[in-house]
């Protein structure tokens, strides 16, 4: 008897140790997801959706906790959290992420993309690619360029040509490229969080500010000008980032799962964004905000004035790189 269960104790602790590997193989991993922008914009539905995409296609081997409204803290907070692990993925904008990879400053370029199809042409091909892999030196993987949209000039004071930004202050992000662009139209450049960007309007702080539709509306900029130009001058791309570390000690499957999403939806959102911008610009124009097309003839001089900002672009990101972005965009146009 006493031999038995000699035999048989043994065998019982290696089935249950075998039942608990079992059991945590079988774990589901937890992601946490942050982003900066409100609810039901396009870019906070295209969170909600890979939640709702990756938990079904990984049959809740992965669940996704999303945090909107810079619930994580600022664009600089969470990337830091991504490179440390402390939250696992992040949609962060470009101009915002620059100061830790000042490649991602070409983005912010003025009249660089003549439309939305070439912008698209050069993100999600072999240049965006190209750029999206030198975050892997700040220890986060970059896996598609999300949309914001084209950026757009607002005021307390008409702006219809570039001679009406003579000597206005206009809030920019911290950004080279960008100031320099605000300093080639005449307006003084200052930098303000955008946490305190609607008080600062208010206030008379500063004279505008430029944003995509999107952000005007989602955070009623609108009521605090009087003005809008649509001069559609510069994208705002956000980048879809994954902690490299992480990232890399994940399952094939996982990887696949989580890639091939965070780029179809990329897409998705696109369209979204597309579709929503007719009823952001009909908000703003209902609000009372006078708004104003910028011409042909105004859009070729504001272009005329740039050449300083490529000059200081190409100290920044590097003449090669440069180059290469500004020949496939020529490219892509003719």
């Amino acid at each position: 008897m006493k031999k038995a269960l000699m035999w048989i104790c043994p065998c019982f602790f290696i089935l249950a140790i075998g039942a608990l590997q079992a059991k945590g193989a079988d774990d589901p991993i937890r992601i946490t997801y942050g982003h900066g922008f409100m609810p039901n914009t396009p870019q906070a539905r295209a969170a909600d959706e890979f939640k709702k995409r990756v938990e079904k296609e990984s049959e809740g081997s992965i669940l996704v906790d999303v945090f909107p409204s810079g619930q994580l803290g600022s664009a600089r907070e969470m990337f830091e959290g991504v490179q440390m692990g402390t939250q696992e993925i992040a949609l962060l904008p470009t101009a915002r992420i620059s100061g830790f990879n000042p490649t991602l400053q070409i983005f912010d370029l003025p009249f660089l993309f003549p439309d939305k199809n070439t912008a698209y042409k050069i993100f999600d091909g072999p240049i965006g690619q190209k750029l999206l892999s030198t975050l892997e030196a700040n220890g986060v993987k970059g896996l598609a360029i999300y949309e914001d949209g084209f950026k757009n000039f607002t005021c307390n004071k008409k702006i219809a040509k570039m001679d009406d930004f003579q000597g206005l202050k206009f809030r920019t992000m911290e950004s080279p490229i960008i100031m320099e662009q605000f300093k080639a139209l005449g307006a003084n450049p200052t930098p303000i969080d955008f946490s305190e960007l609607y008080n600062a309007l208010q206030q008379g702080s500063v004279d505008g500010q430029e944003n995509p539709l999107v952000t005007i509306v989602s955070v009623k900029l609108y009521e605090v000008q009087n003005y809008m130009l649509l001069s559609n001058h510069a994208y705002l791309g956000h980048v879809f980032l994954v902690c490299k570390d992480w990232f890399d000690g994940l399952d094939e499957k996982k990887k696949e799962i989580i890639t091939r999403n965070a780029k179809e939806i990329a897409t998705w959102e696109r369209h979204l964004v597309a579709e929503e911008e007719v009823g952001y610009l009909k908000t703003i124009k209902d609000s009372g905000t006078v708004v104003l097309n910028l011409s042909t003839e105004e859009r070729e001089k504001m272009r005329a004035h740039m050449k300083n900002v490529y000059d200081i672009a190409e100290g920044i990101v590097g003449k090669d790189l440069l180059n290469l972005v500004t020949e496939a965009v020529e490219k892509e146009t003719k």
